[in-house]
């Protein structure tokens, strides 16, 4: 290769890098100008959008958020669905059809979609693609195309504190207790207890808690050790052994 044709590579190198990293600056930027916040509205108007609570940009289909309620300190993922009604611009009434308590987390990709009623608790987290809808498609009239039938609605609360695996389902009329963990997955009708694990299409409760027995079956591993308290940053880098300080920081590797 000449020294001309190696200089006009490299500038093709440096060019290709220059451009990547503008891309990602003005990715990042257009993330941050637009995820939704009280102080950040855009062009939503929420029933009620709590204190810290942030849905991140970009979103996948809003609509009927005034009938949408989402409470402190939850957030939202990436091209989340929160949609309430058949259509845009119905008017639902004054009480949200959907209401997300404080502390929740939505994973990206998700499902929210409300007719009737959509109640989650406080710190319910979910993992990406999880859908929950209290409609359902009717098919009993065998003359008429499924969707032209009526649906039926049914409520589906989740009880605080749960915790929803990736890809599940919540079907309509579910109604589950607190602390309840859904497996990846599964598909949830029903009602299941407080402190469950419920895995499978339909799901089962493959285990339970109660005061009496405890965890049934009981656990294979032990509980994790929760960190003491008042213990500094320089006591928790000495016991997980990792140099956590920036790269090119003081005293940095």
């Amino acid at each position: 290769m000449s020294i001309t044709a190696s200089l006009l590579s490299a500038a093709r190198d440096r060019a290709r890098r220059a451009t990547g990293r503008a891309v990602h600056r003005g990715w990042r930027w257009v993330q941050e100008r637009g995820a939704v916040s009280n102080r950040n509205p855009g062009p939503y108007r929420f029933h009620t959008l709590g204190d810290g609570s942030k849905l991140a940009f970009p979103l996948a289909t809003v609509f009927n958020e005034q009938s949408i309620a989402i409470g402190p300190f939850c957030i939202i993922g990436e091209q989340v669905t929160l949609s309430a009604g058949f259509l845009p611009g119905l008017d639902l009434g004054p009480e949200p059809v959907i209401t997300i308590g404080g502390g929740c987390v939505i994973g990206r990709g998700s499902h929210l979609v409300g007719h009737q009623s959509i109640v989650l608790g406080d710190d319910v987290w979910t993992g990406p693609n999880v859908y929950i809808s209290d409609q359902a498609h009717e098919y009993r009239d065998t003359d008429l195309p499924i969707g032209k039938q009526w649906p039926r609605n049914e409520p589906v609360e989740i009880g605080s504190g749960s915790w929803i695996g990736t890809g599940a389902v919540i079907l309509p009329g579910a109604r589950l207790g607190r602390n309840v963990v859904v497996a990846a997955g599964s598909v949830v009708r029903g009602e299941v207890p407080d402190h469950s694990v419920v895995a499978g299409a339909p799901a089962k409760v493959v285990r339970s808690f109660t005061e009496a027995d405890g965890w049934q079956p009981p656990f294979r591993h032990q509980a994790p050790q929760p960190l003491p308290e008042g213990v500094t940053a320089e006591q928790l880098r000495a016991l997980v052994g990792w140099d956590l300080r920036p790269p090119g920081g003081a005293g940095g590797r």
